[in-house]
């Protein structure tokens, strides 16, 4: 009826097909709704009667029901595609009945192939694209979901993945496109890796620490003898952690990029997902869970990661992540969980306040400029990439028995280390030799890039074996500049310019719906925590009570732990201790302290020579000294050879030696320099009449074979900022300390004042409170308040907020 009379202005309602809910015994009253006006309760009633009333013949009915237009069976596409009912047919799924539905067809099924529980309820679609669809109504049993992916998994038999055998290097010689010609023309003759990191600079300014931990990441998945390297990434927020991870992103093959927020366990469920894929990670605190599943893909990166977990049906399914996937995880704090971090790359994004300004000059640049960066440049790292992911190398490091280092406390960076040498042979593997097995042989010069790298991470761009944001190690610097041995929240607040709060969370950790957040209590083993009841006097004699945090921080633990970590190649890794003409620095002089090769904290005293002693010590056999990593012996001509030892004044400022080191006086039979027959000297104090302002050197970890541009004597122990190639000797330094005018206010420099116990007098900048560090170099004290405001500046032109 609907078919044949409905219209625009008529419509039969076939919603209710049922007989009793259409026909109506006459003489009964439909109650349906309340009875309105507008909607009345009627009763059935006979309108018309016929005069004769007959039977009608099936055949009328016949009649009237094929007016009916009949739906086209579904006649399946010639192309590749699955036949339903023949599908159903082949597997001997009995199928109760077939109709038409939507212009498919509809199979009711004769017993459930999803549950042993109930038989009817299955059915299964063919629609007239081809697509199908299959379920059961049962709530038990997925209440009419799709479940077309089981079912044909129950029937058909999975065939064996095919293994995608790797096309074996192609001929450098027979490109695909130019982009890819290009790309092998780096790869063979140019520096893959600083083209990369160039082609990032022109999207994201600066940051090259970053770029290039991010660049090892990737050139991981191709090595074969290698844990992967994982990134994570940590700043103040809006500095640029997610345009950096994105905009390297951007240099590799989109099949390989992943980002966005996953579950816990969907990473096992993504059948798109492909081995080698980058996993991003941006400000997501990842769930304990998530957090298992990282440890599993770092621990077993070279094989896919299995979950075993049960169906509805109770039944086994083996879910995988495929191998060699990489994590990137940008964030503004850490993660809070060691076993996480220790895993990590952690480098830290450059939050200073140049850094705002040179990406501020970037925009304006490329705003008025009015196009994005060259796409050129990165289709051509995109096919860099492709050529390296084509095939998975090993890497072997001949030299790997001459690698020192200075610390050895976590197990998992020295193998980082390795794999930053392997990696970088990995991205240079078309400019490298190969062994008789095939596997390319790493240089030198790849472990010069990879420790200088590892040293970045452990200093100036990152927290790689303290794990510590950037505010944190700030926090730290600053209390140890500070020199003090107990401190306050607020004392440290004013200091850092942040909020009190802020300041807590850095001392103490925080805690959210998600996470743990480990805080410097927990990370630095040099401060410690105890609560006190302060009192003082209040007005009109009433004593207050109130409970205050105190944290001690001990200076010596954490100079010991915040020790950078340096790592260096043997030069004679066979000549054991017993080398006669080794000369090495005497335990416990100026390792890694931060000051001049020849400066230590006695120099603050003026009528102290300890300055002047000989730092570097000729040993003989018996000496259990070793060089240091990176210390040099003196070169010919740093004084009279032929002069001997110079006067040491002082003696009693003098340090006790060890027994089995020569005394000073002892002319050494050599300082292994060729040509020096006399025992290790300093240079004379020289008076400069040189401009020098002390403020504008840093003092050098080790001396340096290089000329005083002031006097012209060697060895130096300065260099000028900047970068200007100028050196200056401890001799002038110190002179110039001394001669160096009192600057003007707000220009001080907070590195040059240490804390005294003498009393000083006023403060010299504010003249009100009592002054408590005191500046050899300015010739300035100044109080606590004044002191912190110089740090409080100075962390926030370093971009501690």
């Amino acid at each position: 009826m609907d078919v044949l009379f409905s219209n625009e202005a008529v419509t039969v309602d076939t919603a209710n097909h049922n007989a009793a809910r259409i026909w109506k015994l006459y003489g009964t009253c439909s109650r349906k709704g309340d009875n309105t006006p507008e909607r009345p309760h009627r009763r059935a009633k006979v309108l018309s009667v016929p005069g004769e009333i007959d039977v009608v013949p099936a055949e009328r009915l016949h009649h009237l029901a094929g007016l009916l237009p009949r739906e086209d069976p579904f006649q399946p596409k010639k192309a590749a595609g699955i036949d339903l009912a023949a599908w159903l047919a082949d597997h001997g799924i009995t199928v109760r009945s077939t109709k038409p539905y939507q212009g498919g067809t509809l199979f009711t099924l004769e017993s459930c192939p999803f549950s042993a529980a109930h038989k009817d309820g299955a059915f299964a679609i063919q629609f007239a694209n081809g697509a199908i669809f299959a379920g059961c109504h049962h709530a038990t049993c997925g209440g009419g979901a799709q479940r077309w992916p089981e079912l044909r998994g129950m029937y058909e038999q999975k065939s064996p993945k095919k293994i995608q055998e790797r096309k074996p290097d192609e001929d450098p010689s027979s490109p695909v496109d130019e982009h890819r010609e290009r790309a092998l023309a780096i790869l063979k003759n140019g520096d893959p890796l600083a083209f990369l990191l160039d082609t990032f600079n022109k999207s994201h300014v600066g940051d090259r620490t970053v770029a290039e931990c991010l660049a090892m990441s990737l050139a991981s998945q191709s090595v074969e003898n290698t844990n992967g390297l994982h990134v994570a990434v940590s700043g103040n927020s809006g500095k640029g952690k997610t345009h950096a991870c994105t905009t390297m992103q951007n240099l590799i093959p989109d099949t390989y990029k992943l980002k966005g927020t996953v579950s816990n366990k969907a990473l096992y469920y993504d059948d798109d997902l492909r081995p080698g894929t980058v996993l991003l990670f941006d400000d997501v605190s990842l769930s304990i869970d998530l957090q298992e599943v990282l440890k599993s893909a770092t621990a077993n990166f070279r094989e896919p990661i299995e979950h075993r977990t049960l169906t509805t049906e109770r039944k086994l399914r083996v879910c995988t992540i495929p191998e060699r996937c990489v994590w990137w995880l940008a964030k503004v704090e850490d993660l809070g969980d060691d076993q996480v971090m220790n895993r990590m790359l952690t480098v830290w994004i450059d939050d200073t306040v140049e850094q705002d300004r040179r990406v501020l000059d970037h925009m304006k640049e490329a705003e008025a400029a009015g196009r994005g960066p060259e796409k050129d440049d990165v289709l051509t790292c995109r096919a860099i990439w492709e050529v390296i992911k084509a095939e998975i190398l090993s890497i072997r490091i001949p030299f790997a028995r001459r690698i020192r280092s200075s610390t050895t406390q976590n197990r998992r960076n020295p193998g980082m280390l390795f794999d930053l040498i392997k990696c970088r042979a990995r991205l240079f593997f078309l400019q490298r030799d190969r062994d008789g097995d095939g596997a390319v042989i790493a240089r030198e010069e790849d472990f010069a890039a990879a420790a200088n790298l590892y040293g970045a991470l452990n200093g100036e761009a990152g927290g790689q074996e303290t794990k510590l944001t950037k505010n944190e190690a700030a926090a730290l610097a600053t209390v140890a500049g500070m020199g003090v041995e107990v401190f306050t929240i607020r004392q440290l607040q004013n200091a850092l310019g942040l909020s009190y709060y802020q300041t807590r969370r850095l001392l103490h950790g925080y805690n959210n719906s998600r996470a743990t957040y480990a805080g410097l209590l927990e990370k630095c083993p040099a401060i410690s925590l105890y609560d006190a009841t302060v009192t003082e006097g209040g007005e009109y004699g009433v004593t207050v009570r109130r409970r205050e945090q105190y944290f001690t921080f001990d200076p010596e633990v954490y100079r010991a732990w915040s020790n950078r970590a340096s790592v260096w190649l043997d030069d004679d890794p066979d000549d054991g201790d017993g080398n006669p003409h080794g000369c090495t620095f005497a335990p416990g002089l100026h390792q890694n302290s931060g000051k001049s090769a020849n400066e230590e904290d006695n120099h603050n005293r003026e009528d102290s020579g300890i300055g002047d002693i000989c730092t570097k010590i000729c040993t003989d056999q018996s000496s259990n000294s070793h060089q240091l990593p990176g210390t040099e012996s003196m070169s010919a001509g740093a004084g009279d050879a032929t002069s001997g030892p110079r006067e040491i004044r002082g003696g009693a400022n003098i340090p006790e030696l060890s027994k089995n080191i020569r005394p000073i006086a002892e002319p050494a039979a050599s300082c292994g320099s060729p040509g020096r027959t006399a025992g290790c000297n300093t240079g004379a104090k020289v008076q400069t009449t040189a401009p020098v302002n002390p403020a504008d050197y840093i003092p050098l970890p080790v001396e340096k074979d290089e000329p005083c541009h002031a006097c012209g004597r060697r060895p130096t122990s300065s260099m000028k900022r900047g970068g200007e190639k100028k050196y200056l000797c401890y001799d002038c330094l110190k002179a110039a300390k001394r001669s160096r005018v009192q600057p003007l206010p707000g220009v001080l420099d907070h590195r040059t004042f240490a804390r005294t116990k003498v009393d000083l007098g006023r403060c010299d900048i504010c003249g009100e409170k009592r002054a408590v560090y005191r500046s050899r170099e300015t010739r300035t004290s100044i109080c606590d308040q004044c002191y912190a405001r110089l740090v409080r500046e100075w962390n926030g032109r370093a971009g501690v907020r």
